[in-house]
């Protein structure tokens, strides 16, 4: 196992660092580094960066247009975004659903959907949970019923991230009784500007309507638009959900976060505080440790060999970092860390009174944000499971 970067790789990330610099907007970089909220259009606007380059399917083999880059070098490519202020790229797109279609879809359908999702024109979401149905993903109920070339659409979905912006969505959809849960599932590509679509937001803690409902009432769906075969969708969202699971832990974010805290407990005072300081530390070797894990899966790909099955572990790791480090900000910043007011926030002034800084303002609104991370994509308590089974035997 070599952790080390070779020179050649050394040099990928010199380019990607110099590139990333020359055509990150300076405005979204500095709302990623603050934590400020990211409008739709911010988002958009760097995939469609990234996409004029081929790079917003940085993944993507090369048959599919994408650069054809190693594991290695993809993350590389992930890491100086991160440490630079790049958005993370909305993954239902080129990260979840564009890996299903090239693996399962159709030469029609790679034609149709790719070309979209690799340039950031097209919005995609996703449909996994329903209420009553997330970790045990198995007992979605959202119905699809097969009349002649299209299927009857019936149900719900919940908590769809973003799906507000969403112009397509994929969808686990039921479509047979009969048998084991996991065997009656298909995936389905629905249209979200069909008849039938209803998009409710979700208020969170935080103020924000960063989830949603959607609620399909008869929407007609082309037959055409399902992915492989009837009823066999669970394979596809197994194949699915290890990439999924995988962008969760988002190491490079945690690196990015990791040397904010620092930055905020050095303004508020408590970085000289040994006790503190200690905490940081801690969750500093938290984080290279992940990294470590990380590293021996891309040694294990660039030499050929069959890589950890640990997409659960990392996930587990990954999302109780990024609680940890939210929470130790907002214990820096103590009572500054206000509730965040979008409208105070955006009117330039939320943070401006004795003893507070503007970069306190918005914490608040991430540690409570940040305590999804351990349920969504599948419950931390249920990814120990699947580990204990995999890993351990």
């Amino acid at each position: 196992m070599d952790l080390a970067f070779t020179l050649e790789e050394q040099a990928f990330r010199e380019e990607i660092r110099a590139w990333v610099r020359a055509n990150l907007p300076a405005d979204i970089s500095h709302k990623v580094h603050n934590a400020l909220r990211l409008t739709r259009d911010d988002m958009q606007r760097w995939a469609k960066i990234l996409g004029k380059k081929g790079w917003l399917g940085h993944g993507w083999p090369k048959e599919f247009g994408g650069p054809g880059w190693n594991a290695v070098q993809k993350h590389l490519f992930e890491e100086e975004c991160a440490l630079a202020g790049a958005p993370r790229v909305v993954p239902f797109g080129p990260v979840m659903v564009a890996p299903v279609i090239m693996a399962f879809g159709t030469a029609e359908q790679q034609k149709r959907f790719l070309p979209g999702i690799a340039s950031g024109e097209v919005w995609w979401s996703q449909g996994y949970s329903e209420p009553g149905s997330g970790s045990d993903l198995a007992s979605v109920k959202c119905r699809a019923e097969r009349q002649g070339d299209k299927y009857l659409v019936n149900g719900q979905k919940t908590w769809t991230t973003l799906g507000q912006y969403g112009e397509w969505i994929f969808c686990l959809v039921r479509t047979s009784t009969e048998g084991k849960p996991q065997t009656g599932i298909s995936f389905l590509l629905i249209d979200m500007k069909s008849p039938g679509v209803t998009v409710r937001p979700i208020v969170l803690l935080d103020g924000e309507a960063e989830v949603n409902e959607v609620w399909f009432d008869n929407v007609e769906v082309p037959a055409e638009n399902l992915i492989g075969e009837e009823n066999k969708g669970w394979t596809y969202a197994k194949h699915l959900l290890s990439h999924e699971r995988t962008n969760i832990a988002d190491v490079n974010r945690a690196k990015r976060e990791l040397e904010r805290l620092k930055r905020i407990a050095k303004a508020e005072g408590v970085y000289d505080d040994q006790r503190f300081r200690d905490e940081i530390a801690k969750l500093e070797v938290d984080v290279v440790a992940l990294e470590m894990l990380v590293l021996r899966v891309l040694s294990a790909e660039k030499s050929g060999k069959n890589s950890l099955d640990i997409a659960g572990l990392l996930k587990i790791r990954g999302s109780e970092i990024q609680q940890r480090y939210s929470e130790l900000m907002m214990l820096a910043a103590g009572p500054f860390s206000l509730p965040f007011i979008e409208e105070a926030m955006e009117a330039g002034w939320q943070g401006d009174f004795p003893g507070g800084l503007a970069g306190d303002a918005p914490l608040a609104s991430t540690y409570f944000n940040m305590r999804k991370t351990t349920i969504y994509g599948g419950s931390n308590e249920v990814q120990r499971n699947i580990v204990s089974q995999v890993v351990l035997g």
